[in-house]
């Protein structure tokens, strides 16, 4: 009697490597190549979400309007607004919203809210964009981020994450994830990780409060209100620039450098280990087990527009309340001019053209990252309409989302400092953007 022999093993290796190049690809065009179809010079997802709005026409105010509802109900059916009194307070606040888009809607209402730098522009310049944008854009953003080339590009970084930004080489892809994709995916990718002892509590802080941008989607939404599209690349990596810059300053200083170094409660610290050789293949490695893993494509997209619908959800009521409060407060009281003052002497340092508008305008984004952009949206200097559009979204934290979103989770951040992370994100913001805001303006 014979016995079989064993066929040889083959070594394992990443299926369908094509993906990693196709996929990756079609996510980098879309997000990244402007190309020109009419008149109109921009980047792919923004053509595709302009012939969507123009197919659906008047319908589009009620998509919107749609997921405003929905958002509102939401905490409410899941339970979501018993969680803290933080919560609570959102949650009512997106009645509000609901209450306001369906004044605009059905165009009754109280004369005030019709004010074309009010109601209507809030409804029509962003909730009924960011409404299309998000849940479109999440689509491409499966392919982005989902098959191998964050956790390649994340490799790659690591030599440069802690020395400059003292976290580990894998928040690379924590703050990736968030520039490209949102804030909630980098909040719940840096919560997990800190809760499986990958990151302790400092490490967790520095990420939450410093890579947790809002997505390169919203940023199409702010170069269009400021009217930048046309210097896209230019705006996008300055942007990106100035936030990591702003990054690697901020934990140096209080409140994140005094942050302790303990790690998640009960939980066996995992720190990172080194790679001291081989980088590129090590990369390569860690791009093939995320297509190991990589859900079919029909599945991602599926699951992504899901992720997108249910994020439009959330942020649209919170613009047409928290959006809606912000711009009342900034056009008919003297509350931001006030806190505005805080900004006044820095704008005027650098010379920032209308420099009492420039610090109403950074003091306003604490409340929605939105409205820096509104106040000096047909400003007559793009370096005034630069530097606004780059604090939008360098400063990180605002009360209509994020901070909501990073109290949700367990990383060891108090509300008072992101307070203070926040005026000195604007701070330092103002500083670093002008100056690279007019050579930008001079060479294009």
């Amino acid at each position: 009697m014979t016995t079989a022999e064993t066929p040889p093993t083959t070594p394992a290796r990443p299926p369908a490597v094509w993906r990693f190049f196709l996929y990756s690809g079609i996510g980098v065009f879309m997000f990244f190549v402007p190309i020109t179809i009419g008149e109109n010079s921009t980047i792919p997802l923004d053509h595709l979400v302009t012939f969507l709005r123009e197919g659906l026409g008047d319908a589009d105010r009620y998509v919107a309007l749609t997921l405003i509802a929905a958002g509102t109900a939401y905490p409410f059916v899941s339970g979501r607004w018993r969680q803290s009194p933080l919560r609570t307070v959102f949650a009512f606040l997106n009645i509000l919203g609901l209450v306001a888009g369906s004044m605009i809607v059905s165009d009754y209402g109280p004369g005030w809210l019709f004010d074309p730098d009010l109601g209507p522009f809030l409804y029509n310049a962003l909730v009924i964009p960011v409404g299309l944008l998000v849940p479109v854009g999440a689509i491409f953003l499966a392919l982005l981020v989902g098959y191998g080339l964050m956790e390649f590009l994340g490799v790659l970084l690591r030599p440069v994450m802690r020395p400059l930004w003292r976290t580990p080489g894998r928040s690379a892809i924590d703050a990736v994830a968030s520039f490209v994709g949102s804030y909630s995916v980098g909040l719940l990718i840096t919560n997990r990780v800190y809760k499986s002892g990958r990151y302790n509590a400092k490490e967790a802080a520095i990420i939450a409060t410093g890579f947790s941008t809002v997505s390169a989607t919203f940023m199409i939404v702010v170069a269009n209100t400021l009217d930048l599209m046309g210097i896209w690349l230019w705006y996008f990596f300055l942007t990106l620039v100035v936030t990591f810059a702003v990054t690697a300053i901020v934990v140096r200083i209080p409140p994140l450098r005094t942050i302790g170094e303990d790690y998640y409660p009960g939980v066996e610290p995992k720190p990172e280990e080194k790679i001291t050789n081989g980088r590129v293949n090590a990369a390569w490695g860690e791009a093939g087990q995320a297509l190991r893993t990589a859900p079919p494509l029909w599945k991602n997209v599926l699951t992504n527009f899901r992720d997108g619908l249910l994020m439009s959800m959330q942020i649209l009521p919170s613009i047409m309340s928290v959006g809606l409060i912000g711009l009342v407060l900034a056009l008919h009281t003297p509350v931001f001019e006030w806190i505005g003052y805080l900004f006044y002497p820095f704008a005027w340092v650098v010379q920032l053209p209308d420099p009492g508008l420039a610090s109403t305008a950074a003091a306003v984004g604490v409340a929605e990252m939105f409205l820096p952009a509104t106040l000096v949206a047909g400003h007559e200097s793009e370096v005034l309409r630069l530097v606004i559009g780059v604090l939008c979204v360098s400063a990180v934290i605002f009360f209509s989302a994020m901070v909501p979103s990073v109290l949700a989770t367990e990383i060891p951040v108090k509300l008072w400092h992101m307070l203070v992370i926040w005026f000195q994100r604007v701070v330092l913001s103002l500083v670093i953007a002008t100056p690279l805001a007019y050579l930008i303006v001079a060479l294009t």
